[in-house]
């Protein structure tokens, strides 16, 4: 089995390179999927949540309010520490899970957005960084998700820089470009995988 790493700047494109990976044949693990699988309504992970913040950050249907979330906990960096605390445990728990579920000469691909921030380049066999010029993070950001440019710049600035990513990367697949120069490289990229994985089973 090989472990990749795939991780990118928000507006990067990441979610696009691991549609694509998928394609080919990848079993993908995306940390963002698990960490709202582990506190949806009537989990543990949502009981632990609301002892911690309180019930008002449910929503009327006993759902987690995003929104309200983020706004307690990104203005205080220790209730983002509490937060974290809760919900990093459980999504590791269910991204190992998944990965035992893959066959032993799988490609296994782990979509994790803060990978670089959180030191997680060592628990990989390689890690794919999708690579963007910071005006293009902007761009999509502001054009395509509907964010302020302050706002857009402010979530980009939160995360580590274009060189930090760069320089953990085993691979870099640059998504400036068209999709079908993307979809080109992420196969060349897929080849290289697979050859490194089944040379994990020699």
């Amino acid at each position: 089995m090989l472990r990749v790493g795939l991780t990118g700047g928000i507006g990067a494109g990441k979610s696009e390179v691991s549609r694509l990976l998928v394609e080919c044949g990848a079993v993908l693990v995306d940390a963002d999927r698990i960490a709202r699988e582990v506190v949806e309504p009537g989990t543990p992970g949502l009981a632990a949540v609301v002892d911690a913040f309180g019930e008002e950050i449910l929503a009327e249907d006993g759902s987690l309010d995003r929104p309200k979330l983020g706004a307690v906990v990104f203005a205080d960096p220790e209730k983002l520490a509490t937060l974290n605390a809760i919900v990093h445990p459980l999504v590791r728990s269910r991204s190992q899970e998944l990965e035992s579920a893959a066959a032993a000469d799988a490609v296994v691909v782990h979509d994790v957005p803060l990978l670089t921030e959180n030191g997680l380049a060592p628990l990989h066999d390689l890690v794919v960084v999708v690579d963007v010029a910071p005006e293009t993070q902007l761009d999509r950001l502001v054009r395509l998700r509907g964010m302020t440019p302050e706002d857009a710049r402010a979530r980009m600035a939160a995360q580590a820089t274009r060189e930090q990513r760069r320089e953990i990367a085993d691979i870099v697949i640059d998504n400036d470009v068209p999709l079908e120069d993307l979809e080109r490289r992420v196969r060349e990229v897929w080849t290289e995988l697979e050859r490194r994985a089944r040379q994990s089973q020699e």
